[in-house]
């Protein structure tokens, strides 16, 4: 791990964990558990086939690493949900939701941070840095991230952040993304300002260099970096299995995965990929789609270990319980065009020069069991982050100042 270079900057270690001890529940699992870390053996209870019913601990230390456009705001409302009913900490940004993205991740960019301050989960946007996330956490963290299909990714990505990269201004005509496509060379520039939105956004997120041609050695050597530090890289294609793996890695139960899909676009502002302009997003994005097919393999070979029939029972089980909380908190059922959704508190960020991110109603005379459930599983990143302490003026402001100008 690397120390501070300042003299006055004293490193000091987490050895373990701050977080409540968490009781032991029954839980079948597979008999291969390299994905997880455990301080302590499992007791076997019982034998199920070839798997095992275990008494296990949940995990409680977690590092997400946040990657752009890959639903990941979905998930956070997860992690946020599980810290809330473990009492964990979190380790949050300092005045704003990001890690002052897209510079590398910092000790110091982590609200109330003191040398040997523990905290057990870290899950907002930031540019890795292994060596720096490594200091605020617990020795036996699990890391934990997720990709996404790079073509789609890159779609999603030049919509959501075309207004903030100049260098797509001058791009002629309507369909600015087939354009783009079409000829990248002439209008990408590796050194125009948020120019990384737009190339192999996921191999930057990871601190890595996007601008690395796939079969530059550099890439293996990244992704190898970032197989041996991440546990569990689940695929936003497969987002429930990938769900069920992390259940069964991390030990935690079925309630804890619960999800409304949040942050998802209209859709009518997604463009959809000709058979051509995709395979030029995966040409363009080729380093994206290196790492990809690479966790694309290794989740499938987790799959197979946990067993293709359970993993399917298991999927079902979860589709069923979020129909359920569907039918109990959302009104009408489904999401709605930003404009209709009422309530201010369940209103998401919105992308620079539009609104296209859809939100929900909460259902009125929600039972008084689900009513907290049903809003902390609506609410947006921002209100939650706040609802759970986190101290968000930047964002706020800019926010305040985007609505004064209506931009």
């Amino acid at each position: 791990m690397e120390r501070g270079d300042g003299k006055d900057d004293l490193w000091l270690p987490v050895p373990h964990s701050c977080a409540p001890r968490p009781s032991q529940h029954s839980t079948q699992r597979s008999t291969q558990r390299s994905t997880q870390r455990s301080t302590q053996p499992a007791t076997n209870s019982s034998q199920r086939d070839s798997g095992q019913m275990d008494l296990c601990t949940p995990t409680m230390d977690l590092m997400f690493m946040k990657t752009h456009k890959t639903a990941s705001s979905t998930f956070l409302n997860i992690l946020f949900r599980f810290g809330e009913k473990h009492r964990l900490t979190f380790a949050f940004p300092n005045s704003r939701n990001d890690f002052f993205y897209p510079s590398l991740f910092q000790r110091t960019n982590v609200a109330g941070y003191k040398p040997g301050t523990c905290f057990n989960i870290i899950c907002n946007h930031m540019r890795f840095n292994a060596p720096e996330v490594a200091n605020v956490l617990p020795a036996d963290t699990s890391y934990i991230t997720i990709l996404r299909d790079p073509a789609e990714l890159f779609e999603s990505s030049f919509h959501y952040f075309g207004h903030i990269v100049p260098l797509t201004w001058r791009i002629p005509g309507e369909n600015k993304l087939s354009e783009f496509l079409r000829r990248p060379h002439l209008y990408f520039s590796p050194d125009g300002f948020n120019a990384f939105y737009l190339k192999n956004l996921q191999f930057f997120d990871f601190g890595q260099d996007n601008t690395l041609e796939p079969g530059d050695p550099q890439v293996e050597e990244g992704i190898r970096a970032i197989a041996e530090r991440f546990q569990l890289v689940m695929l936003v294609e497969h987002f429930e299995e990938s769900l069920i793996l992390l259940k069964d890695a991390l030990c935690w139960e079925m309630e804890d995965l619960l999800f409304f899909k949040l942050n998802s676009r209209m859709e009518s502002t997604v463009s959809k990929l000709t058979p051509e302009l995709r395979a030029k997003a995966l040409e363009w994005n080729g380093v994206d789609w290196k790492l990809y097919r690479h966790f694309n393999g290794t989740f499938w070979g987790k799959v197979e270990v946990y067993g293709r029939e359970r993993m399917a029972e298991d999927v079902a089980e979860l589709r069923r319980r979020n129909a359920e909380m569907v039918a109990t908190c959302i009104e009408g059922g489904h999401a709605v065009e930003p404009g209709s959704v009422q309530e201010a508190a369940m209103r998401p960020w919105q992308p620079i020069g539009e609104t296209s991110i859809m939100g929900y109603n909460l259902k009125e005379n929600v039972d008084e069991d689900h009513h907290a459930l049903c809003h902390k599983m609506l609410s947006p990143e921002i209100q939650y982050m706040t609802e759970l302490g986190a101290n968000l003026w930047m964002t706020k402001l800019w926010g305040y100042v985007r609505n004064v100008i209506n931009w």
